[in-house]
């Protein structure tokens, strides 16, 4: 650069001065540059790795923790002037205003929500890098924490409080299995006793048709029966019934029994067979008379 001449790479941009004032930002190649007129400063446009020393961050529950992360930055193509002109040094001032920043974060922050939400609390580092580095030129691309790491009285503690939340979720699992279990067993034996009852039902009712269709035959026969003796009675007279009487008589005289009890209708049916009996007896003596 005192000859005049340098050669800027592909990855470099070279901010020239002229008596101490900006002039102009200069691309890769061989680039002139007037002696004891002009400076140049070349800038690295390659995105840069920093890894932030492990340090003590207190939390918004008063609980001090060790953080580590890493920080992913570059210098804008176009605004590489703003990395020599608004600050003395880009990459220290970045990781500076990290490291404050971060301490601003996790002061806001739960210890138990900094363990949980790591992803949340590197996205909104990033955010706050990006709107100050942006006056540098500089682009913060990514945040990564590696570990958040608790006092060891704390750990314990986070131990035993995960041991006894795992011990509540299997007994809350194994007592949900079990209710559910018995849900199952209580619906199946409803079911089933409800099958059970209809089947019963079903059984009765066919049983009940089984039985109501010969009921209904015999009654159907009976009355047929009573109105053919009916039909038949009508035309009987009280001569035919005396001598049904008779036969009846005959069938009575044929058994071993030596009494018989008779009803006093009995007579009134005799009575037309007693009177037909009289009316011979006295034909019979008129015409011996004549």
């Amino acid at each position: 650069m005192a000859a005049g001449l340098v050669v800027v790479k592909q990855f470099e941009r070279l901010v020239v001065l002229r008596w101490g004032r900006f002039k102009e930002t200069k691309g890769p190649g061989l680039r002139f540059v007037i002696p004891f007129v002009e400076t140049g400063r070349l800038v690295d446009l390659r995105e840069r790795v920093v890894r932030v020393p492990t340090q003590k961050y207190i939390t918004l529950d008063n609980v001090v923790v060790n953080i580590d992360f890493v920080v992913y930055f570059k210098v804008m193509d176009d605004e590489a002037e703003k990395a020599v002109l608004e600050v003395e040094d880009f990459q220290a001032a970045v990781l500076n205003l990290a490291v404050a920043t971060l301490r601003a974060v996790i002061g806001g922050t739960t210890m138990s929500v900094a363990l949980s939400e790591r992803e949340k609390i590197r996205d909104a580092l990033q955010i706050r890098l990006d709107e100050v580095t942006a006056r540098w030129g500089v682009k913060v691309r990514q945040v990564e924490i590696n570990e958040i790491d608790p006092p060891e009285g704390v750990k314990a503690a986070m131990e035993r409080e995960k041991s006894a939340y795992s011990i509540k979720t299997a007994e809350i699992t194994e007592s949900e299995g079990q209710r559910q279990a018995a849900i199952n067993r209580a619906e199946g034996e409803k079911q089933s006793a409800i099958l059970k009852a209809e089947g019963d039902r079903q059984a009765q009712i066919l049983r009940a048709e089984g039985e109501r269709q010969p009921a209904i035959l015999r009654a159907e026969g009976f009355s047929m029966a009573l109105n053919t003796i009916f039909q038949v009675a009508r035309n009987v007279d009280s001569k035919t019934m005396s001598l049904q009487y008779f036969e009846t008589l005959k069938q009575l005289g044929e058994s071993p029994a030596t009494k018989f009890v008779f009803p006093m209708e009995f007579t009134s049916l005799l009575r037309p067979f007693l009177n037909l009996s009289a009316g011979d007896s006295q034909q019979d003596s008129g015409g011996q008379a004549r």
